[in-house]
């Protein structure tokens, strides 16, 4: 299923999970179910935000952006981080409110709706699983859902916990619950982005390792001035400069031919730059 589908589906069952669970919070008393409503609430921003970045990411490069658009869902991504702190902020503050000034909450109904918001979530994450170990924003959405999860099993146990004990602190305790929840995947997905926008080497792929792979290739006799960059999720790209040995130029088109078969076959890598040199050429030292 494409990834456009996919963040659709997710983003109407997300927002249907977060009406209930307002709904919820507000006839329970609940802040855990209402926080972690509002927790959803920002998920489904989020996911609107990933799926504006799926259509710009699918248009074609052109004369001004010649490497597409793929970085768009980046920026995607960069700016779902940023609200979901805003919403650990607004719960953490109205959490510390309501140690001052417990309330009890409808035990019963917090859990009837946190269990119905679970099976949602359950459901949109097996949707979202299969692509966003290759798509970054996809990835951001899904730990989202997951996030949602986890939150609606924390108000579970808590409503469990309450209707038992009649505890009322137990329920402004599950509001923070969930905003460590948030900073964690929050962290997960700023930090991928972040490495994107520094053009960084991919995870998973060594720059020495890919320099002993080229090495290896009849004709070339060193690798210098490598770059391994992400152009967006998925897509990598290399440029890098070759010496070869005393040869034709028809030959040369054998050689890199090799190089690109190599980086795509055992870096994963689809965009690539070569510029090749003599022995005798000299290397030119950038300050």
């Amino acid at each position: 299923m494409p990834t456009q589908r996919r963040l659709t589906l997710a983003l109407v069952a997300t927002a249907l999970v977060a009406v209930l669970e307002f709904w919820g919070g507000a006839v329970s008393r609940s802040l855990a179910l209402t926080s972690d409503a509002a927790h959803v609430t920002m998920d489904t921003f989020a996911m609107g935000l990933a799926l504006l970045a799926a259509i710009g990411a699918a248009r074609p490069a052109d004369l001004r952006r010649t490497f597409g658009y793929g970085r768009i869902e980046v920026l995607g991504a960069l700016a779902n981080g940023t609200l979901l702190l805003v919403a650990t902020i607004a719960i953490v503050y109205t959490a510390a409110r309501r140690f001052a000034a417990p309330v009890e909450p409808h035990a019963a109904l917090m859990t009837y709706v946190a269990v119905a918001g679970l099976a949602v979530n359950a459901g949109v994450g097996m949707l979202l699983r299969h692509g966003g170990r290759a798509d970054l924003n996809l990835r951001a959405a899904l730990f989202h859902v997951l996030g949602d999860a986890l939150g609606a099993v924390a108000v579970i146990f808590g409503g469990v916990a309450i209707a038992l004990t009649h505890l009322a602190w137990i329920d402004p305790l599950l509001s923070l619950f969930v905003a460590a929840i948030i900073v964690v995947g929050v962290a997960r997905v700023m930090r991928d982005a972040t490495r994107v926008l520094l053009e960084s080497v991919p995870e998973g792929v060594s720059s020495a390792k890919l320099t002993a792979h080229l090495e290896r290739i009849g004709g070339v006799t060193g690798v210098h001035d490598l770059h391994v960059w992400s152009i967006g999720s998925g897509s990598h790209a290399l440029s890098a400069h070759v010496l070869l040995d005393d040869r034709r130029i028809s030959e040369a088109t054998d050689v890199l031919r090799d190089i690109t078969a190599c980086a795509q076959t055992h870096f994963g890598i689809s965009h690539v730059t070569i510029q090749f040199e003599c022995e005798t050429c000299p290397i030119v030292v950038r300050h």
